[in-house]
């Protein structure tokens, strides 16, 4: 019997809020060594400022390395991704310093059935620990505006409002929102747990309901194409189309401990050994079941985002991106020869005194076709319109580039 050809298997991994300008920003402001060799590798060090090429390894010279600038008006994760997946969004969503308007706050304590309580900007941890007490007490969800998101955000307590009943009422705002002309990218229904001692902590409940998509995106185009696609992360909420598969894991028993994942927040809070998990589970199953025309899994790598962006924790975000760096070669060998990785951010983090900010920024795109070179192949992309030169790749890397056409969404 003659064996069969391989099948293409790409795997495009999003290190959020790791920007070119905002990576700079980190190394200028930590002086002390950072160790990035597979990164360098892969030629990041070739992408950066001038003066900051010397703290960055050889290039294989094998690889290909850019920095693309995105098309979309706003820097957000629902934005960077979907342009990714070949959808430019022209529309600018607002910020609420003031909390939501009255009379949106009325409508929806009475469309949920339950009186709320804050409606004030503020970062997430900081709302639930201020009125975590009184939500207890009187079971009022907590409403609050993010300070760098165009997002509507409601927490509540797991052992005062069930999940279900939290995951209805997230949906119930978006739906209000959209019908009343409020600039929000999703609502987020923020499911938490309280310890004896008060200390709070923020669990795997949450719930994004997200503006419908305006076109036809890669993920779909490939699934038509009989592509296995696999959503690792949060990429299937920002990208919210179907996926053959979705994977989120959350618990430290279905960790692999022949990988060797560690977690490097002092708390443990990381995310990201969670989804290096799961790509690998996805990878696997590429490699292993039958997938008629190959597999494209898309993952994000929160932490930089969620953990150490908006708290402006440099050495800790360094300290993440070095991890990522270190389990590179885990993704490297499951993916095998002739497999695709392909590196990039969905936006940048700008700090401020205040608050870290999301920020409009070129954004890195490390190529590496493994057992190969990728150095020609993907030369193209210089004349691509933002991010959506990403997706393209990946369509012609399965034979779908016909098929790919990028959708702007006006204002």
């Amino acid at each position: 019997m003659t064996a069969m050809a391989k099948k293409p298997v790409v795997l495009l991994a999003v290190l959020d809020a790791v920007g070119l300008t905002t990576l700079e920003y980190l190394l200028r402001r930590h002086p002390g060594k950072v160790r990035f060799p597979n990164l360098s590798r892969l030629g990041l060090g070739s992408i950066v400022a001038p003066d900051l090429k010397a703290r960055f390894g050889k290039a294989s010279g094998r690889d290909f390395a850019a920095g693309v600038e995105q098309a979309s008006a706003s820097a957000d994760s629902v934005i960077g991704h979907r342009e990714m997946m070949g959808i430019i969004d022209d529309r600018t969503y607002g910020l609420f310093p003031e909390g939501f308007p009255p009379d949106f706050i009325r409508a929806l304590e009475e469309r949920i059935g339950r009186k709320t309580m804050y409606n004030r900007m503020a970062g997430g941890v900081e709302a639930i620990e201020r009125n975590a007490a009184e939500h207890a007490r009187t079971g009022r969800p907590i409403v609050y505006a993010s300070k760098c998101d165009p997002v509507i955000q409601v927490a509540m307590d797991e052992a005062v409002v069930p999940v279900p009943e939290q995951h209805a009422i997230g949906e119930k705002v978006f739906e209000l929102a959209r019908e009343r002309g409020i600039q929000v990218t999703r609502s987020i229904s923020r499911a938490y747990v309280r310890s004896k001692s008060g200390e709070v902590t923020r669990t795997a409940n949450r719930h994004d309901t997200v503006l419908p998509l305006d076109g036809r995106t890669l993920v779909d185009v490939l699934s038509s194409a009989r592509v296995w696609t696999s959503a690792v992360g949060k990429t299937s909420d920002l990208v919210n189309t179907r996926y053959h598969e979705t994977i989120k894991l959350t618990e430290r028993a279905y960790l692999d401990p022949r990988l060797g994942l560690r977690f490097v927040h002092p708390k443990g809070k990381d995310t990201n050994p969670f989804v290096t998990q799961g790509v690998v589970n996805a990878l696997t199953s590429a490699g292993a079941c039958f997938r008629p025309n190959g597999a494209f899994i898309f993952a994000n790598f929160v932490d930089c985002d969620s953990l150490y962006g908006h708290t402006r924790d440099i050495p800790g975000a360094l300290a993440s991106i070095a991890e990522f760096d270190r389990i590179l070669p885990i993704l490297e060998r499951a993916l095998g020869p002739g497999g695709l990785l392909m590196l990039t951010a969905d936006h940048g983090m700008e700090h401020r005194p205040d608050y870290g900010f999301h920020h409009k920024e070129p954004v890195p795109l490390l190529v590496e076709r493994i057992g190969g070179a990728a150095s020609r192949e993907f030369r193209p992309l210089a004349k691509a319109e933002g991010m959506t030169g990403i997706g393209r790749l990946i369509a012609e890397e399965f034979g779908c580039g016909k098929d790919y056409e990028v959708t702007r969404v006006r204002r």
